[in-house]
């Protein structure tokens, strides 16, 4: 059996920066093991498996770790396989999860856009763990089913934040988003998933179907550039419709192959 596999560099515009992930094309869905074997070979941080379905593609995401629901980086590649290789006369096609669907769409010769229902977070009290782990004050705290999310005064905060990773372990949700206003953007973020895998994630796509309804709100605007202040860097065009986020950027091809199993 041969599979068509591609890496992408998603959020960006060049390779070595923005979120990697694997996208592997299948004709039907393979056994669960076998997934997950292929995603151990690689050792990739997250791989998307897609299926044509003519009409729609399938797609499901998996880690070292196991299965995940949603992996918004790994939606945009996926998004620049379908819209830009494999179906490259389509401006949008429907990818269905196991538990939704997203849309994504080619806006330009160079963005790629997923839209995505919100996942607001709700102001909490701050975990003493929290507070703890991050070691600075901050303005505020929220909190979805998967995050926290902790509100800083400028970008400058949150770009030389230092978290106690180990503190960030014992907390009741996966990951921690920190963000504050952007000094050349709307706002900024960083996220910390070391539950996941990852002690800080280079471009969370995810955090922003909170981020966006919250900036929106508090800015005044349904539209926003946001930078993620990890390592590689991120840029990400978010636009705020109804109770839905479009999250555009751009992607960079760093690697296409062929899969013998």
């Amino acid at each position: 059996m041969k599979l068509d596999v591609f890496q992408i560099d998603a959020f960006a515009s060049r390779v070595f920066a923005g979120n990697p992930a694997m996208v592997c094309c299948l004709e039907e869905w393979l056994d669960d093991a076998l997934l997950q074997s292929i995603t151990t070979e690689h050792n990739a941080a997250v791989v998307a498996f897609l299926v044509d379905r003519g009409a729609h593609f399938d797609i499901r995401y998996f880690t070292a770790l196991g299965e995940l629901g949603l992996v918004g980086h790994a939606s945009l590649a996926a998004a620049y396989v379908v819209l830009r290789i494999l179906k490259s006369d389509l401006p949008e096609a429907v990818l269905h999860r196991r538990n939704g669907m997203l849309k994504v769409a080619s806006l330009s010769d160079k963005l790629l856009a997923i839209t995505l229902p919100i996942l607001p977070a709700l102001s909490c009290p701050a975990p003493a763990e929290l507070s703890a782990a991050l070691g600075v004050p901050f303005m505020e705290t929220r909190v979805n089913d998967n995050q926290y999310f902790v509100f800083l005064e400028d970008e400058a905060e949150v770009s030389k934040l230092a978290p106690d990773m180990a503190r960030l372990m014992k907390l009741d949700r996966d990951g921690v988003i920190v963000t504050a206003p952007g000094e050349n953007c709307q706002f900024v973020s960083r996220a910390f998933a070391p539950k996941e895998g990852l002690p800080e994630d280079p471009v969370c796509g995810s955090a922003h179907l909170a981020l966006v309804p919250y900036w929106s709100e508090r800015l005044g605007r349904s539209e926003h550039l946001a930078l993620q202040l990890s390592p590689r860097g991120g840029e990400l065009h978010c636009s705020l419709r109804g109770n839905e986020v479009r999250l555009a950027g751009r992607c960079a091809l760093y690697m296409e192959g062929t899969i013998h199993i």
